[in-house]
């Protein structure tokens, strides 16, 4: 019942209070990021959610555009701008996917949603992150986020899907808090940003 009709109405009645309570710093965030991005302060991308189906998110842009003499992209670390890396570093760049929530494209729990590239290349295994929807944060997140491998990161996910539950939910924000404000697993060693699944992690 809590899977199935439960979380989603949780999700919506915290997802709408939480952005009324945050729309003060979803305002002064956007301003600066319009400011350091030339005047782009969000990040749209088409990802996969429940059952694979397409949607936008929706997140704070915390790299601009700028690009080499060859009009190639420069390295993610070079792009990150002082208030991007605030954003990225404090979670607030996660704030306008409380719209995604709202909508119902999302969940506030739940695998994190991958790019759509990524769909061909997973397993049996790996797809089944796809049987619910994506989350804001999610089981992975807390036990690693973007410094764990593909792997342990697919078999958070799948854990979760086979788990959930409102007690799992709760113990999963409550580490989320904690995650945050320790600035744990934000990137992998080395990286910006975890390095792109290639198809080629063993279960």
């Amino acid at each position: 019942m809590y899977k199935n009709f439960f979380k989603r109405v949780i999700d919506f009645i915290v997802a709408l209070l939480g952005f009324v309570i945050l729309s003060p710093v979803f305002l002064i965030v956007t301003i600066g990021l319009f400011f350091a991005n030339g005047g782009k302060p969000f990040f749209f991308q088409s990802r996969p959610g429940k059952g694979g189906k397409i949607f936008k998110i929706i997140k704070f842009k915390t790299m601009n555009d700028k690009r080499d003499a060859e009009g190639k992209l420069l390295p993610d670390a070079e792009r990150l701008t002082p208030v991007g890396a605030f954003v990225r570093k404090t979670s607030l760049d996660e704030i306008p996917q409380l719209i995604n929530v709202i909508r119902g494209d999302m969940s506030l729990i739940g695998p994190r949603p991958l790019l759509v590239e990524y769909l061909p290349l997973y397993n049996t295994h790996q797809a089944r992150r796809h049987e619910v929807r994506p989350g804001i944060t999610g089981w992975a997140q807390v036990n690693g986020r973007n410094a764990i491998s593909w792997k342990q990161k697919f078999d958070y996910d799948v854990w979760y899907v086979d788990n959930i539950s409102f007690v799992l939910d709760v113990k999963i924000i409550l580490m989320t808090i904690k995650k945050v404000f320790k600035r744990e697993g934000i990137s992998a060693e080395g990286h910006v940003t975890i390095e792109p699944f290639t198809g080629n992690e063993t279960m």
